[in-house]
């Protein structure tokens, strides 16, 4: 397992996910991930939802390390009538995007920590508006097989392939770890975490910078 800081415990992330390893090295250069064995079930709350399941993968992971700062993190994106999660098939990719296009939705991830039997949970809410996109772009976009792990089946940064056209709010929150948020998480618990705008100027001015 990687050390932390001198003097720090070892932080490990409760994920698989690229894009979240990529983000949390930001805020912590060095860490471990491990893959948490939770079972991804959504309710009616997103909110809850996604607190619920970033502290479950957080806990899980914890349990079996009990020396380290451990990270969980889920995403959850409904438009107010269902909510959309990993999709199971391409054809499921191609029936969310189909539905999500054109029309504004919400992205909640949030973030838990766990550490020597403390817990801090926290998390972001963005509003997205998909891109006008016609049928045969969802399909090459589908075909391209990248929807596949993500809820929504989009990723904002997908720049190639433009499916967001706006956004209100954390970008790091779409794109699978809102960093301010984790960073307030990370030094709650005692771990002397980096400021994410060292690592990614975009975040001086998200919204979540100064939240609680």
């Amino acid at each position: 397992m990687s050390a932390g800081r001198s003097g720090s415990p070892p932080v490990v992330l409760a994920s698989a996910s690229p894009r979240r390893r990529e983000l949390l090295r930001a805020l912590v250069p060095a860490f471990d991930a491990r893959e948490p064995n939770v079972e991804e079930v959504l309710g009616h709350d997103p909110i809850a939802d996604a607190r619920r399941l970033a502290l479950a993968k957080a806990a899980v992971v914890a349990a079996g390390l009990p020396d380290a700062v451990v990270l969980g993190a889920d995403t959850v994106v409904h438009d107010g009538r269902r909510h959309y999660g990993k999709p199971a098939s391409p054809d499921e990719a191609a029936a969310m995007l189909r539905a999500l296009r054109g029309r504004p939705h919400t992205v909640v991830t949030a973030a838990a920590v766990v550490h020597a039997g403390e817990v801090w949970v926290g998390h972001s809410e963005a509003r997205v508006w998909l891109a006008e996109l016609d049928d045969a772009a969802i399909a090459a976009y589908v075909a391209s097989g990248r929807p596949m792990d993500k809820a929504g089946a989009y990723a904002i940064q997908d720049e190639d392939v433009p499916t967001v056209a706006r956004l209100e709010g954390c970008y790091c929150a779409v794109v699978g770890l809102p960093l301010w948020v984790a960073w307030r998480g990370l030094r709650a618990l005692g771990l002397p975490a980096e400021a994410p705008s060292a690592a990614y100027p975009r975040c001086e001015a998200c919204p979540d910078r100064n939240g609680p």
